[in-house]
């Protein structure tokens, strides 16, 4: 593996601290509230350090929610790993896992919280960069399941886009269910659901 050059180590500690400064200011005020200055001074660069690589606050918050749904995704891999069993169990956990770990995110929280209108464009229009990473996740987990059986067969990016769109609402709507049933009980029917689907 190749080492990083010190430029590079410099600028991916730059734009990490920019982005921890972000997250550190959408959590107090949100991203409606939140500025370049703000951010300037809680990462102790200056504006100017910013806007070389971002020209505004929307495409900083586009590059933390990305950074901070990645971690989510490398979590539930690392725990699959661990997992015995088919693939199919294994895979429909890691979802729920993801799932999981993004309602729980205290940023989507914050972001639902007081800047909802921001993840509309992603509920509604397109896919962002995160959501294909994860479909890229999901459809891998597919065809490994295909390899052994225990998963039905049919075009995993297709059934990849259908879990997608099944999964979402569980991380993004829960609050519509959680008035009787808590999160647990929520993950519990998840399961189930894309166990059904995805079974040979």
């Amino acid at each position: 593996m190749t080492s990083q050059a010190p430029a590079d180590r410099e600028s991916t500690g730059i734009e990490d601290a920019v982005l921890d400064a972000t997250r550190d200011c959408v959590l107090a005020y949100g991203v409606r509230r939140t500025t370049l200055t703000d951010v300037a001074k809680r990462a102790g660069v200056s504006r100017m350090s910013i806007y070389r690589r971002w020209p505004d606050v929307q495409s900083l918050v586009a590059d933390l929610m990305s950074r901070e749904w990645h971690a989510v995704l490398v979590a539930a891999a690392a725990a699959g790993l661990k997992r015995r069993g088919r693939q199919r169990t294994r895979g429909v956990a890691e979802i729920v896992a993801v799932v999981r770990g993004l309602r729980e995110h205290p940023l989507l929280r914050k972001i639902k919280e007081v800047d909802p209108e921001i993840l509309l464009p992603y509920m509604l229009d397109r896919r962002g960069a995160s959501q294909e990473e994860m479909l890229e996740f999901v459809v891998q987990a597919l065809r490994t399941g295909q390899q052994d059986g225990s998963i039905r067969a049919g075009d995993p990016e297709r059934m990849g886009r259908a879990i997608l769109l099944a999964a979402q609402p569980f991380a993004l709507s829960a609050a519509l269910a959680t008035d009787k049933y808590d999160a647990t009980e929520l993950d519990a029917e998840l399961t189930a659901l894309l166990d059904a689907y995805l079974s040979p």
